[in-house]
């Protein structure tokens, strides 16, 4: 089939490169000239491992190409896909929706034959019978159909997702709708790997539903976390026996300084929102927002405490600002908190990141970038892991305490253990929900 694929960020690039490797012929679209060139080139504008691998491969099949002219991808399209931006509107924590009806829009000029429209950004419920009213608006004669496709990838993890996912979500209107998503996803149908076939409203709501309660679980254990720093309980211990319940399941239970990315901080807001539009206040979600918030401003506490309640004057290494490990994203990463804390505190702040350096530069004025996690901890008074990159899960921490003027550590992934620390050499050791030290 012939697939256009409106947006070439995270979720647009890698949908567009998936599919064609399911042998579709796709063409990504995309307004900005410069990541256009950069993808012909072969080069991909994020970080996600083996996306740039299996885009080339698919070029060179000849099933994708990128382009800047819309009105070519989209004419004599089977299906285009709607994949751009839906952030957080100013001021009332709604999605906004602008770049979504502007695409609507032009597609609907450029289309001139039966075509199902595909919402894979993640829209509020309602969307699609906007994006469907605003096509007949702009075209009263095009024979089409909306679909709604949100999207369940793991930055990291996207394309492995996209293979292999938990389940696909189609929302649809008619059979015939249905029959040309279904085509779409044959490869997968044919592993079976589950599609669940449903109505607009309810493919919208999946998407929020469940980013809602992933989010809740971090932040539970998060508060269950802090409590057992009070009690003297080690939230490793109480997190694995509370996921060896089949009804809780392990996942998400990880204590840590709070979720940040693309879609959690993004989607609990305009959940939060819609309930709030609908007089259906969706409380658990709105406290859910507050709770995040608040542990990451806690962490700046434990960080003034390993400080003697102080920056001022301390240098200060952190290693990792992504928002999680295998990504370049900071958005809304607890980096983002406890950065310009330091910083605004008088730390003198080194940072080092595998990935987050092109994003970090403009994000986090202030601070020295360094080549690896040791030269960032070379005479530092504290260290802080923020995030859980793998590289950091093996350190030389023996090494790394010699190398410190005062070898303290804020282990804010919980890697390490006390008995860790103070074998290293560490005279003081913090972690999340477990008992730590200062000699």
């Amino acid at each position: 089939m012939r697939i256009a694929m409106i947006g070439t960020g995270y979720v647009g690039l890698v949908s567009g490169v998936c599919f064609s490797d399911f042998g579709h012929d796709v063409v990504c679209v995309d307004k900005n000239p410069e990541k256009i060139e950069m993808l012909e080139r072969g080069e991909v504008p994020i970080y996600e491992p083996g996306l740039e691998a299996l885009m080339a491969k698919n070029v060179q099949a000849g099933r994708l190409s990128f382009t800047l002219d819309l009105a070519s991808a989209v004419d004599g399209a089977d299906a285009v896909f709607i994949a751009v931006g839906t952030p957080t509107r100013r001021g009332d924590g709604h999605a906004d929706l602008t770049y979504v009806m502007a695409a609507a829009e032009e597609i609907a000029a450029a289309a001139n034959e039966y075509v199902v429209i595909v919402t894979k950004s993640t829209v509020p419920v309602g969307t699609n019978r906007q994006v469907k009213q605003t096509v007949k608006k702009a075209n009263p004669n095009l024979d089409f159909d909306v679909a709604s496709n949100p999207e369940f990838l793991r930055e990291g993890a996207a394309i492995e997702d996209f293979m292999k996912p938990d389940r696909v979500v189609v929302g649809v209107q008619n059979d015939r709708a249905a029959e040309v998503m279904q085509e779409i996803y044959r490869p997968l149908y044919l592993r079976d790997f589950p599609v669940v076939v449903t109505d607009l409203e309810s493919a919208e709501m999946i998407k929020y539903a469940a980013n809602a309660f992933l989010a809740t679980k971090i932040t539970f254990i998060n508060e269950i976390a802090s409590l057992c720093e009070r009690v003297g309980a080690d939230i490793k211990q109480v997190s694995r026996g509370m996921g060896m319940d089949n009804r809780i399941g392990d996942k998400f239970l990880h204590a840590g300084p709070g979720y940040g990315g693309s879609c959690f901080p993004k989607d609990t807001k305009a959940l939060a929102r819609i309930g709030q539009e609908h007089a259906v206040p969706m409380q658990i979600t709105e406290t859910v927002i507050k709770v995040n918030e608040e542990v990451k401003r806690r962490m700046v506490d434990k960080l003034l405490d390993l400080c003697e309640g102080s920056f001022n004057g301390k240098t200060v290494a952190v290693l990792g600002v992504t928002f999680k490990p295998n990504t370049d994203d900071m958005r809304d990463a607890p980096s983002l908190t406890l950065v310009p804390a330091l910083v605004g505190g008088g730390a003198k702040v080194r940072v080092y990141d595998p990935q987050g350096h092109h994003e970090g530069e403009a994000l986090l004025p202030g601070v020295q970038w360094s080549e690896d996690a040791y030269k960032a901890c070379h005479n530092a008074d504290l260290l802080v892991i923020l995030t859980e990159w793998n590289e950091f899960r093996a350190l030389d921490l023996k090494r790394i305490a010699k190398k410190m003027a005062m070898p303290r550590m804020a282990d804010l992934r919980n890697i390490y253990s006390v008995k860790d620390a103070r074998k290293a050499g560490f005279t003081a050791y913090e972690s999340i929900g477990r008992a730590g030290y200062s000699a």
